[in-house]
């Protein structure tokens, strides 16, 4: 029987009222960072980077301690599932993209204070190329495969100005997957990204962004997303 390296889910705030670990095992680790609670089911690890009781906003995430927290509890691959906001009109609300690259040049997290941290990031290339043949031997439509991912510091959405400053190299806007991305590396932790679009950028069309539009179209995305991790999960662990 051949091993199936173990799967850490991340969730983000797609998935903050998400039923698909309601019944999961409630795990704490202690890092050298801080405690991270994790949830296990079924061999997968569910990480909530937002915290699982109370909102923790995304300029103060702990992501060192989540890494080291998903690496300690024995993690070898990572799915992150990030929702973004989209800089393409031909990418609206409901689109689910695989990034393949990103863009965050103030973020500058590390686990090192040494030349170890010279390292060029990215979505780990094979891990991703399994993530895609998964998803190709399931029934679910093909997510886009070419995106590129801006990180922003938040918590505030971005101004008209700033976003059609970057349109015209980037396609996707959130403010965690970038970070994660860095740091996972450093571990050695093998990381991917499927990141839902629940909103346009701001300024992209006519409607005016706000958090309640945004959490609006967050809840119409909800059940297609539950449903494709659902069965990418039990296609992953095949």
């Amino acid at each position: 029987m051949k091993k199936v390296p173990r799967l850490a889910l991340v969730g983000g705030t797609s998935l903050l009222e998400s039923a698909l670990f309601r019944h999961a095992t409630p795990r704490s680790v202690a890092t050298d960072r801080g405690v991270v609670t994790l949830l296990e089911q079924e061999g997968v690890l569910f990480l909530q980077r937002h915290g699982l009781t109370a909102y923790t906003p995304p300029h103060r995430i702990n992501h060192h301690a989540n890494l080291l927290a998903l690496q300690q509890a024995g993690a070898e691959r990572v799915l992150a599932i990030g929702s973004v906001g989209s800089l393409r009109l031909d990418l609206p609300p409901g689109t689910l993209v695989l990034p393949d690259d990103f863009y965050a040049p103030h973020v500058n997290l590390s686990f090192f204070e040494d030349q170890r941290g010279h390292r060029a990031p990215e979505f780990d290339p094979q891990w991703r190329a399994a993530v895609l043949e998964a998803w190709q031997r399931t029934a679910l439509p093909l997510p886009h495969t070419q995106g590129i991912y801006w990180q922003t510091i938040g918590p505030r959405f971005e101004t008209p100005a700033e976003i059609r400053l970057l349109a015209p190299h980037v396609h996707l806007v959130g403010m965690t997957v970038a970070s994660e991305c860095i740091l996972a590396g450093e571990l050695g932790l093998p990381y991917a990204a499927l990141c839902m679009v629940d909103n346009f950028a701001n300024g992209i069309c006519a409607e005016k962004l706000s958090y309640e539009s945004f959490k609006v179209q967050v809840h119409a995305n909800e059940a297609v997303l539950q449903h494709a991790i659902q069965v990418l999960i039990k296609e992953l662990l095949s």
